[in-house]
């Protein structure tokens, strides 16, 4: 049996106050623009801020997490409506490092699904889906979750929407760890090659190769015929 939870809220939006969760770049252009639509949308940019006191303090109508690395405090999760963005087609690809999970397996396609967070990994009640393209370079699919994430936000603070459970056997990854992107050996086809690196362009730790003491890293790939041309790194 399928439940069906669905808020409405008469009250105006802008009325309302929101927190937003982020660090990276890309995260930080996505409040941009919807703080321009939203004057009562506060930046939150480091765990140590996002204490229960600082929520209690500004009764958030939603709290948004659209980048995040580190585990909400279990208070904030059960007593607020929290938001996560999770880039991939949940309940697929549960737990840290989605997109590059997904590259190096040669999926060229997914979802960003938000979803109201629980207590347990990723694993709450879907409130929508959209597509999202793994091709191309990070920054490319940067920008299609920018506005991914603002459409879902949008409609989210809009305050109609319905939710669902998550269907499907799950599949879960552990966040990739900065000695993961050395690359032990050379003897790949081109396109793994381009896909490791790309995936690991900046703001990761990008892709490395050692060689006695030295370490090369790479970024930058394009793959052009068959020749993979990149930007490099002695160290």
């Amino acid at each position: 049996m399928l439940y069906v939870l669905k808020y409405i809220w008469p009250q105006d939006p802008n009325d309302m106050v929101y927190i937003f969760c982020a660090y990276r770049k890309w995260a930080i252009t996505l409040f941009e623009k919807l703080s321009k639509k939203h004057k009562n949308i506060i930046l939150v940019d480091s765990p140590k801020k996002l204490t229960y006191a600082f929520v209690k303090k500004h009764n958030p109508k939603f709290i948004f997490f659209p980048d995040w690395s580190w585990i909400v405090p279990e208070n904030i999760v059960k007593n607020f409506r929290c938001v996560c963005i999770h880039e991939s087609d949940l309940p697929k690809f549960r737990g840290g490092s989605p997109l590059q999970n997904q590259i190096i397996r040669g999926i060229k396609k997914t979802k960003s699904t938000a979803f109201l967070m629980s207590t347990g990994l990723d694993d709450g009640d879907i409130i929508q889906k959209m597509n999202l393209s793994l091709t191309d370079s990070i920054q490319d699919i940067f920008e299609r979750m920018i506005d991914n994430d603002f459409k879902m936000i949008e409609k989210i603070i809009k305050g109609n929407f319905k939710t669902r459970k998550q269907t499907g056997r799950p599949t879960v990854f552990k966040r990739r760890t900065p000695q993961e992107s050395e690359l032990k050996s050379l003897d790949h086809q081109l396109s793994y090659l381009y896909d490791f690196i790309r995936m690991l362009d900046d703001p990761y730790p990008n892709a490395f190769v050692t060689i006695g003491k030295r370490r090369i890293s790479f970024k930058n790939p394009k793959l052009v015929g068959n020749r993979l041309q990149f930007t490099g790194e002695i160290f």
